[in-house]
């Protein structure tokens, strides 16, 4: 008999099976949070049993897909808009899942090579393809648009006009666009995971990406916790639980983050008319809801509503202090103050850029009869939500570098104690 030799690690079980888990959790997962938000938010009304297809596109956004509105009635009338908006309380527990399945593997191991994460990553690519592909194509709908007893239902008595509106997806940009989130919640899963093993050849950038991409998870997750909590004392005490937990279930990072960057002091260029309305508190419906263009930001807030706006510049003020805090507490004690600040700034401002790309909103909606657009708010509507970039981004760099050098120092502290050393 013959004695074997330890021969290292065993080799991580990460193979077609297990990435066909990791994908069928997240679209349940997805599935099963945005399913109660539609049905809280009226959508199980919608004619033509069409939930599911609802369900299916709340998916299909919720990775970057974009629902295109569509209509037809002969060459009378015609349909014209679209919808770009991410419910990123359905797109949050999709990424909390894929990363926890992609990572699950990993585990116990310091250095994997790139071929084989290269490898393990494919595969859930490959089957992640297929069901996006598939849930692109299911989310597709048509309905009759009924024009009421107005001057268009006259004109569609008139004319014989029946108006067929639906939606449906661009299923080549929904692929591509659904890729991309896929590589970015891979990618910022290995960036934040403590113990998942990287290449030998990245090892030397652990030190300095680590701790300041888990500060900002931390921090948008704790964004979203403090709104959590406000919501559910808005639903306990001032009624509309059905529409609270519509947005709770739908848009609480939307509402969270954007309160964030309103906090840090940008401004969000918005509007709002005709039927439809922002998915989030109605105070922020209310301000927008213009003729042209606003500005959404603490000020506009503020007269709107009172002086109680202010705190959220003391919340994310704390929140920045906290989160840079901890973030030089887990960094190696090497690390001087000043480049704590420096990381914390770009991390912060890559965050920033992150929750641009993802809370902005554009929807349009019109409908025109023999040449007459937009007759009735019944009948056309506009939402407009987009952040202004470049002053967002300054800002995020100077909250940065001030709570970042400020956490450096707040951080030295208990080394002191604990004999860990200090920044030098």
């Amino acid at each position: 008999m013959s004695a074997r030799t330890p021969s290292g690690p065993p080799a991580a079980r990460h193979g077609w099976a297990q990435a066909l888990a990791t994908v069928l959790g997240a679209l349940i997962a997805m599935g099963v949070v945005a399913a109660p938000g539609l049905w809280a938010a009226g959508a199980t009304g919608l004619p033509g049993g069409s939930f599911p297809q609802v369900v299916a596109a709340a998916v299909v956004t919720a990775v970057g897909g974009t629902v295109e509105l569509s209509g037809d009635a002969g060459d009378l009338a015609g349909t014209q808009g679209g919808l770009t908006v991410m419910p990123l309380s359905v797109t949050l527990t999709g990424a909390l899942v894929v990363g926890r399945g992609f990572l699950r593997p990993l585990r116990r191991r310091a250095v994997a090579g790139a071929p084989e994460l290269a490898g393990w990553a494919a595969r859930i690519a490959a089957l992640w393809l297929l069901a996006v592909l598939g849930l692109a194509l299911a989310a597709r709908h048509t309905y009759e648009l009924s024009l009421g007893d107005g001057p268009l239902g006259d004109l569609g008595d008139l004319f014989g006009i029946r108006p067929v509106v639906g939606f449906s997806t661009d299923v080549p940009a929904t692929v591509l666009v659904g890729l991309l989130w896929l590589a970015g919640v891979l990618v910022v899963a290995l960036s934040v995971a403590r113990g998942a093993p990287l290449p030998a050849g990245l090892l030397r950038f652990q030190a300095s990406v680590r701790p300041a991409a888990r500060a900002m998870v931390r921090l948008l997750l704790a964004a979203v916790v403090i709104g959590l909590v406000v919501a559910l004392v808005v639903a306990a005490t001032r009624g509309h639980p059905a529409e609270t937990f519509a947005v709770i279930l739908l848009g609480l990072p939307n509402v969270a983050w954007l309160a964030l960057t309103i906090g840090l002091g940008a401004t969000w260029d918005g509007r709002v008319e005709g039927p439809f309305g922002l998915p989030m508190p109605r105070v922020l419906d209310e301000v927008l809801r213009t003729p042209d263009v606003s500005a959404l930001n603490l000020g506009t807030l503020t007269e709107h509503d009172g002086g109680r706006w202010w705190w959220l510049l003391v919340v994310v003020a704390v929140l920045l202090v906290a989160t840079a805090t901890v973030m030089a507490a887990r960094s190696p004690a090497r690390v001087r103050a000043w480049q704590h600040a420096v990381r914390m700034a770009v991390a912060l401002a890559l965050t920033v850029l992150m929750i641009c790309l993802t809370v902005r909103i554009s929807a349009r909606f019109g409908l025109s009869v023999l040449g007459i657009g937009d007759l009735g708010e019944g009948f056309s509507g506009r939402v407009l939500l987009r952040l202004r970039l470049w002053g967002a981004l300054g800002l995020a760099l100077l909250w940065g570098l001030v709570t970042g050098f400020a956490g450096a120092l707040l951080a030295r502290a208990p080394r002191r104690r604990h004999g860990a050393g200090t920044p030098r």
